[in-house]
């Protein structure tokens, strides 16, 4: 069997909330970032909002990144042309401008440590569909994470994070092990959310949970039980349950006292058709107290998910080389499936409403 996908084509939904940025990257400057093929520029306005518009000056067309802040507003760069948060012109010294056409303003909210952008149409922008992550304020928990810019479509990183079947190959040296292409993944889908579940019985662990196991003060070498829930949500969000518990305590289900858990986050936004921005972090609750552990965790882990890239980049490249080639479709590629189903289908639902806006 084929899976038939566009692979050189990639559509993403806009009427929904992506990452865009962590509070950090806009805390002294404007940033530029494309997002859904929109360059858009982020910055804290009146206030210390954040805000979202154009990245593009309705003087000259300067790229509005590449200015300033001064009292809520952007300046721009080249002539001073200042930019309020709603994308109207404001001011400029020694011209009047407030009858400028108007640039585009963004839906943006700031929430759980991140930046989040609706670009899609702003009527429909609503803060309470951004996803709730109960470990972002519990200080049970502790959380640390990066960026990593990726040249490939997002939907790849997706069956990248819903099929962990290739730990076993591209990170053998940290994560891989024979025993996760030998435990057979069970696919679920609940609504618009996929979950994709291996549960690994009475196994060695490997190196990155021999190490988080001692970081809790447990004994590293004995069998474990180990599990990976990959759960998908839209548009392209992926958490993932990981774990090991000493054998023979339950798994999964055993006492805090005899394992080590956490939650791998991944949130993908896509720059273009072939280009994502990569949120990537781990969630914990062991140690939460522990900066020196979460420093370590985030270093490991970012190793991890580099070795990712290498594989995700050249996959691009083949696939748009060979564009009229079919890909597999196996029994492991069921979370990346049924992921794809979902976003085909709000695609679908988006392009109906399109085109009833524009007959009405």
């Amino acid at each position: 069997m084929t899976l038939q996908a566009p692979y050189s084509n990639a559509p993403y939904p806009k009427n929904t909330w992506y990452v865009a940025c962590t509070p950090d990257e806009i805390e002294d400057k404007p940033l530029g970032r494309t997002i859904c093929n929109e360059p858009i520029v982020f910055f804290r306005g009146d206030e210390g909002r954040v805000a979202a518009v154009e990245d593009f000056c309705p003087h000259r067309g300067a790229p509005l990144s590449l200015g300033f802040v001064r009292d809520g507003k952007l300046v721009c760069g080249y002539h001073g042309l200042e930019m309020g948060c709603n994308g109207k012109c404001a001011g400029m010294p020694g011209q009047r401008v407030r009858g400028f056409p108007s640039i585009r303003a963004y839906p943006v909210e700031e929430r759980h440590g991140f930046v989040w952008l609706w670009p899609g149409d702003p009527d429909q922008a609503d803060p309470s569909l951004i996803p709730e992550l109960h470990w972002a304020h519990n200080p049970d928990w502790a959380y640390g994470g990066g960026l990593y810019h990726v040249q490939c479509e997002y939907r790849l990183m997706i069956d990248n994070l819903m099929d962990l079947t290739h730990e076993t190959y591209v990170h053998a040296s940290s994560i891989g092990q024979p025993e996760i292409e030998e435990a057979a993944p069970a696919t679920r889908v609940d609504g618009d959310e996929v979950v994709t579940s291996r549960h690994m019985e009475s196994i060695p662990a490997p190196p990155f949970w021999q190490a988080a196991l001692r970081g809790c003060g447990l004994a590293d070498d004995v069998p474990v039980d180990r599990w990976q829930i990959c759960r998908f949500t839209p548009p392209s969000h992926v958490h993932i349950e990981v774990g090991v518990a000493h054998a023979e305590n339950g798994g999964y289900l055993a006492p805090a006292e005899v394992k080590a858990s956490s939650i791998v986050v991944d949130f993908i936004t896509p720059e273009t058709d072939t280009s994502i921005w990569y949120f990537w972090g781990m969630a914990r609750n062991f140690k939460p107290e522990d900066g020196e552990l979460t420093d370590k965790i985030r270093e490991g882990q970012g190793k991890i998910f580099a070795e990712d890239l290498e594989m995700l980049e050249a996959q691009q490249r083949n696939l748009l080389r060979y564009p009229e080639r079919q890909l597999l479709k196996l029994n492991i590629d069921g979370g990346g499936v049924q992921a794809r189903r979902i976003i085909d289908r709000l695609l679908a639902e988006e392009q109906e409403a399109d085109k009833e806006g524009a007959t009405a």
